[in-house]
């Protein structure tokens, strides 16, 4: 089975009901970069106290791991970092939701994101600055260059982001100019 098709297997069902999502991380980076391997999907979701159990019904436990709904409310009640994971059984491929919770760049992403291809379908995708900002982030608490790999190559094939208004307020709100002129100049 081919990325677009297992990355499909997460979104269709959150499609289906009406769930917000959007598709951020590496599977993001590259659609907006340059393509690298990658063994997840990562997924923002808004996911209402009362939708836990109509999430786990729409992956069967005959194709995929699912955390038991009392797991998946209790990610939903946190503030911050709810976080969850489903694997696809046949072929390992994991998504890592993420829930929206009080991080405000959490819903500032969702009501920015756009539908893009991927393989035989469409999937929402954060905005390019929220995945900048998130890669960002990320390289900041772990110094890993496949971050700013990415990040460059979303830059090389939209040499804008340099200067994008959204980006820049975000990198000052968060403390990440350090972080952005080391990633941005190279």
């Amino acid at each position: 089975m081919q990325e677009p098709e297992l990355v499909l297997l997460f979104t269709r069902p959150l499609d289906a009901l009406g769930i917000p999502y959007m598709v951020t991380g590496s599977i993001a980076g590259i659609l907006y970069g340059e393509p690298r391997v990658t063994h997840d999907v990562d997924l923002v979701v808004q996911l209402g106290r009362g939708r836990a159990a109509a999430l786990v019904a729409a992956f069967p436990a005959s194709a995929f791991y699912v955390p038991p709904e009392e797991v998946i409310a209790v990610e939903v009640a946190r503030d911050r970092h709810g976080h969850f994971n489903v694997i696809h059984h046949s072929s390992g491929f994991k998504a890592d939701f993420y829930l929206v919770g009080q991080d405000p760049l959490h819903p500032w992403g969702l009501e920015r994101r756009i539908r893009l291809p991927l393989g035989p379908a469409e999937v929402w995708v954060a905005p390019v600055q929220y995945v900048v900002i998130r890669k960002l982030q990320f390289f900041r608490e772990g110094g890993s260059q496949k971050h700013v790999r990415d990040i460059r190559g979303m830059i090389a094939l939209n040499p804008a982001l340099r200067e994008d208004a959204e980006l820049l307020r975000w990198v000052e709100r968060l403390g990440l100019a350090e972080e952005w002129n080391a990633v941005s100049v190279g």
